[in-house]
């Protein structure tokens, strides 16, 4: 690149940087402008404008900036969205950019996930393969497979797609959903790992010839349990990114992750994460068919408590949701600490993402309460579980209650109005909010959590 379109290129990052101090739309959106400053994808887009500063000026340049400020997230990941920069029409209407047109790259986005989530499906096959080698080198009598993913298998997409394009950042034209499916299939063996643990079993062993006598023995079982390792390891060990890379990958996802408004990025940024709130003490809603127990992740007791790698505080809204939902609805307390690592240790942490949208029926499965999967589209369903005295917990996308993404209980019914406890602010907590704003601003690509327990509503130890 000549001196020239170097200071372009600085000029370009300037002024992209001086409009989001402007517009200040939280940090994933503050970040773009590291991948304006990188090049790669990005590059494509702006090829031109640099090429036209010659004739144009550096002013003109500044307005392209702002002009495609809205449509930067797509532009980082172009290939991988909408098949290339050559092929950035509407498939339903060559003349309209598919930036225009939601539902393409909804189904693009879509596709790519089912894509993943089937090679997640090969990778578990793998690891079965890899135990049932490993149990035939053992002197073990029988063994068992303990697959926590089963039926609710986890990825987050975006960071896969972050992920692989930071690594193809110097080579962005071979950029393609099929590549990307031909690297993440090559590297099927290392998604999950296993562990196991032994233990004796007594067996009936009943001799036919002596039908009236029952007759047990005991033998030897080896308990595998199969490990999800993360989009983290994967960056290590397939995509080999440096810490450049893995920082340009972490904007890619989040980027992607608020243009596309689906959630997957969960994060509090306040000046509240690092410091924490004073303590709240014991908080109890009763202005509800059923007490909940009310927990933020933001209280001083567990703000600063780990969440994987990450903190409760900024990343820790599914573990303090689902310590509302298990302590409003069982015998048992579990405060946001505690349902933090049992998150980590069962495969449902994100580094820097938050938590899988698996979390949500699986934390409610392990503690003996009863699940049913609603959608924003079934309204009238989510009111009946609320006046039931149900507990439903919703991602929600950038309005009212976040600027990225953030899971909510929803809590009761008031005057027509949706009680709610969110732990990230007890103000909001305290407040009643109309139906639509829930609706509107729920995740449509991540199914709400009805939550119950058989007893309904357990008295407190």
């Amino acid at each position: 690149m000549d001196k020239q379109d170097q200071n372009g290129l600085d000029e370009l990052a300037h002024s992209a940087n001086t409009i989001h101090g402007v517009l200040r739309t939280g940090k994933a959106i503050s970040n773009i402008a590291k991948g304006a400053a990188a090049g790669g994808p990005y590059g494509a887009a702006i090829a031109g404008a640099l090429a036209a500063q010659k004739h144009i000026g550096a002013i003109t340049i500044a307005v392209i900036a702002l002009l495609m400020l809205p449509v930067l997230f797509v532009l980082m990941l172009p290939s991988v969205i909408f098949g290339g920069l050559t092929n950035a029409g509407s498939s339903t209407d060559s003349s309209q950019p598919i930036l225009n047109d939601n539902a393409a790259i909804i189904e693009a986005t879509n596709d790519l996930a089912f894509t993943i989530n089937q090679i997640l499906g090969e990778g578990i096959d793998d690891v079965t393969a890899r135990i049932t080698q490993d149990f035939a080198a053992t002197p073990g009598d029988n063994y068992e497979i303990i697959n926590p993913y089963e039926g609710n298998i986890v990825s987050n997409t975006n960071s896969f797609l972050g992920q692989y394009c930071a690594a193809k950042n110097q080579d962005w034209e071979t950029i393609s959903p099929a590549d990307l499916a031909t690297v993440l299939r090559a590297g099927k063996s290392h998604l999950y790992t296993f562990t196991y643990m032994t233990e004796t079993r007594t067996v009936e062993a009943d001799d036919p010839d002596t039908p009236d006598v029952i007759e047990r023995t005991t033998e030897l079982w080896y308990i595998y349990t199969i490990v999800y390792n993360g989009e983290a390891y994967f960056a290590d060990t397939i995509f080999h990114l440096t810490d450049e890379q893995k920082t340009l990958s972490d904007d890619y996802a989040q980027n992607l992750s608020l243009f596309l408004g689906d959630g997957m990025f969960q994060g509090v940024f306040t000046d509240e994460v690092s410091t924490g709130i004073p303590s709240l003490g014991n908080v109890i809603f009763r202005d509800g068919i059923t007490d909940v127990v009310y927990f933020n992740q933001l209280d001083e007791r567990y703000c600063n408590k780990p969440y994987g790698t990450d903190h409760i505080g900024g990343y820790g809204c599914g573990p303090t949701a689902m310590s509302i939902v298990v302590s409003s609805l069982t015998n048992e307390t579990v405060d946001p600490e505690k349902m933090a690592e049992w998150a980590y240790k069962n495969g449902y942490w994100c580094s820097k993402s938050g938590s899988y949208h698996s979390l949500i029926p699986g934390a409610a499965q392990h503690w003996g309460l009863n699940v049913e999967g609603c959608a924003a589209a079934e309204p009238q369903r989510i009111l009946d579980a609320l006046a039931d005295g149900k507990l439903v917990v919703a991602l929600m996308t950038k309005g009212h209650f976040t600027s990225s993404g953030h899971f909510i209980v929803l809590r009761g019914v008031q005057d027509g109005k949706i009680l709610v406890a969110d732990p990230a602010s007890q103000t909001r907590s305290k407040k009643a909010w109309d139906m639509s704003i829930i609706l509107n601003e729920a995740s449509k690509r991540a199914g709400a959590g009805i939550m119950y327990n058989n007893l309904r509503k357990l008295e407190k130890a």
